[in-house]
């Protein structure tokens, strides 16, 4: 979605966020140049705050009004940024976000090594807020996306991969951090563990319709639009569910074509590529696939009492799944 009324979400928390970019901020300094330079460099490229977010609005749909959610908004931030930076380097990445990535800019090694710093200060953070159930957590969080990342490494060019398999790369490397960030705002809040889970299942599901639609942006948007290079996923050798959806429906050739792509991580016919993903069906089976996640997590927030905040997790579930960049 195009247009420049900003969501209800984030008019609602607006104040609450300047907050959290004051922790973020405030967090980020280091003595050491380098880090200071990477970390503002990273942090400064803007994105979608989203997990963050998902912080505040649970914690406050349930009634939390303490500083802690600030200081663990941010720290969800600077792990998902962690995981960012790591993330371009594994993957050779060299544009995010319509910028250069900062292994493009200044070096793998600096990368991997402010990556380290982010997470090291995101669990010095965690500590500060005195809560053991935070830690659990966000530690259960951290370590699963990790196994992730491996998950994924170990897919790499394999055609062969089962849409089950390729869901539960998703559910490891992206889906566990938005489920992390809503689960936080519950434990804040005190909420029953019904109600925690509730949460946690939402973010899940919400996180698992914003990669789907990741996935199939890679094939319907520009590079302009998108702020990545389009065909990545490609060139990376990841197979996506727009590819294994397009393999299932398309001819013996085009199947063959595709099949070809993801092994060798060749993009030289990746305009034939994108046609075959298009005319199979394969984008809007990708998108429909999901709708579905985004409807199974509004159906979650029947469980938090009614509110400002609850209509904009709503919000939330529609337009992860319109959005075009």
């Amino acid at each position: 979605m195009h247009d420049s009324t900003p969501i209800p979400a984030a008019r609602l928390v607006a104040t609450d966020m300047r907050e959290v970019d004051a922790v973020i901020r405030r967090r980020l300094t280091s003595d050491v140049a380098l880090v200071n330079q990477i970390g503002e460099y990273i942090i400064g490229a803007g994105g979608k705050r989203m997990r963050p977010m998902l912080v505040i609005m649970f914690a406050r749909a349930l009634g939390f009004r303490g500083a802690e959610q600030h200081e663990l908004a941010a720290t969800v931030e600077f792990i998902h940024t962690a995981t960012l930076l790591h993330d371009d380097v594994v993957d050779e990445s060299s544009l995010r976000r319509g910028r250069q990535t900062a292994n493009a800019l200044f070096g793998n090694a600096a990368s991997v090594l402010v990556g380290d710093f982010l997470y090291s200060r995101a669990f010095q953070m965690m500590v500060s807020v005195n809560r053991m159930r935070v830690l659990e957590v966000l530690a259960d969080a951290t370590n699963v996306i990790a196994e992730g990342e491996v998950l994924q490494l170990m897919n790499m060019h394999d055609p062969d991969i089962a849409v089950s398999e390729y869901l539960r790369v998703i559910r490891f490397k992206t889906a566990k951090l938005f489920e992390a960030s809503a689960r936080l705002g519950a434990v804040l809040a005190d909420a029953s563990s019904d109600v925690e889970e509730a949460c946690a299942a939402y973010g899940r599901s919400l996180g698992t319709a914003f990669q789907l639609v990741d996935d199939l942006l890679d094939y319907e948007g520009n590079t302009a639009e998108l702020g990545k290079n389009v065909g990545d996923d490609l060139r990376e050798g990841k197979p996506t569910l727009p590819l294994l959806i397009a393999m299932e429906r398309g001819t013996a050739a085009e199947r063959e074509l595709i099949r070809h792509a993801i092994e060798h991580g060749e993009v030289a016919r990746l305009a034939e590529i994108v046609e075959i993903v298009r005319h199979t069906g394969a984008i809007a089976a990708t998108r429909e696939a999901a709708r579905r996640e985004a409807d199974q997590a509004a159906k979650q927030l029947e469980h938090l009492p009614e509110s400002e905040y609850r209509e904009a997790l709503l919000e939330f579930c529609a337009r992860s799944v319109e959005r075009s960049s």
